[in-house]
């Protein structure tokens, strides 16, 4: 009954399991008092009433809901009062059914089963005890309605771990989704951002320079102090400041994270800002221009492994290599954390199945590389991309 598990079907089982326990206990009222048994009528109806009493408390106190230690109490009471209720009235047995159902559902099963058990050979008890005949129905009964309990509970519970393993996936899904949504959004915003600045730099920025060194040649042919040197030294000025407005404009257009200088010096200040880990950058051979997507996938799979080492790893020490090589550039980003298990990524930490991993190689597909996640519990992590250099990309930095 803990509230947190309560979907629509639950709720509408443990509807059911309150008007089973009312009806049955309303059954051995009527009984008794219509003389149909010959026990005394008074004591069966006041224990069935407190029967009644203590299952409507369990509905009503918090701590049979929230934990094992109240439910058990509470199962505990419960199954005392039926005692009682079983050596007064065989019509007891009745209600060995729901509370078979109560303690699957309330208590571990290795306490459940044998709680069963015991529940089952008390009806059995009951049901003798009061001159029934000792044939094969007094103890079938009894039995089978327990296994029948046993079974329902656990395969519900069995259904709803499913349940709730597909909505975590789908959840996850839809996450990862939205999350590549925003990459290849972000991927074109900076795409087009590289394009407008590279034909900024390239169209207006290189015309305006060659009008002003024109003009600056045209002002010498000419007399200082004539009006036209005056005209031609204010359209120099203009020209200038224009230049510089589109530096600026060519600056501005540049991704944030690489504003302030290459690749390796963007992986540098993200080790250096790196909290909770010690965290190293080293770039091996020789680096080359890279295209902006190339630049800013690398970035950002860097980021989000050096973040989930500081999250989720619990690392002393990561490693972050860029290594230039003449057809490919590659990325390793290594730590000495607490691993995972790559073909069970949603087992590595509760509610974060994935680490972004779907992410980082979609990143990665999308340029035509290669990712691969070496890891196993207690032995660290290592994420590896390799992407293929472009044919423009062949000379140095």
């Amino acid at each position: 009954m803990d509230p947190r598990s309560l979907t629509p079907a639950l709720r509408a089982l443990r509807l059911c399991l309150h008007l089973l326990t009312a009806g049955l206990l309303g059954l051995v009222v009527l009984r008794a008092l219509t003389g149909r048994t010959d026990e005394p009528a008074a004591a069966v109806v006041a224990v069935a009433a407190a029967m009644g009493v203590v299952y409507a408390a369990g509905s009503l106190i918090g701590a049979v809901r929230s934990t094992r230690v109240g439910a058990a109490c509470w199962l505990a009471a419960l199954g005392a009062v039926w005692a009682v209720l079983l050596a007064l009235s065989p019509d007891g047995v009745w209600l060995a059914f729901p509370l078979y159902f109560l303690l699957v559902h309330l208590l571990p099963v290795r306490w459940a089963l044998p709680a069963v058990a015991v529940s089952a050979g008390a009806a059995i008890a009951s049901y003798v005890g009061h001159g029934a005949p000792l044939n094969a129905g007094a103890f079938i009964g009894p039995l089978l309605g327990g296994c029948v309990a046993v079974a329902t509970v656990l395969g519900y519970q069995a259904l709803y771990r499913e349940s709730e393993s597909r909505r975590r996936l789908i959840e996850e899904l839809i996450a990862t989704r939205a999350e590549l949504a925003d990459a290849e959004r972000t991927a074109g915003t900076l795409a087009e951002r590289e394009r407008l600045a590279r034909e900024i730099h390239d169209t207006l920025a290189q015309g305006l320079s060659s009008i002003q060194l024109l003009l600056r040649a045209a002002g010498r042919d000419l007399p200082a102090d004539s009006a036209a040197a005056a005209h031609i030294e204010r359209a120099r000025a203009t020209a200038q400041d224009n230049l510089a407005e589109a530096r600026r404009f060519v600056r501005a257009l540049s991704p944030p994270d690489l504003a302030g200088g290459s690749l390796a010096a963007a992986l540098e200040r993200l080790c250096a800002t790196a909290h909770g880990v010690s965290a190293r950058c080293t770039t091996s051979g020789t680096p080359l221009v890279l295209p902006t997507p190339y630049e800013v996938a690398l970035l950002r799979i860097a980021q989000s492994a050096l973040g989930n080492t500081v999250r989720h790893a619990h690392a002393r020490r990561a490693e972050i290599t860029l290594s230039f090589m003449e057809t490919s550039v590659a990325l390793d980003v290594v730590d000495d954390g607490d691993g995972f298990d790559p073909e069970h990524p949603e087992h590595a930490v509760s509610g974060d199945g994935g680490f972004g991993l779907p992410a980082m190689r979609a990143r990665v597909r999308a340029l035509g590389g290669t990712f691969t996640v070496e890891s196993a519990p207690g032995q660290g992590t290592a994420v590896a991309v390799t992407l293929p250099l472009p044919l423009s990309s062949g000379g140095g930095a």
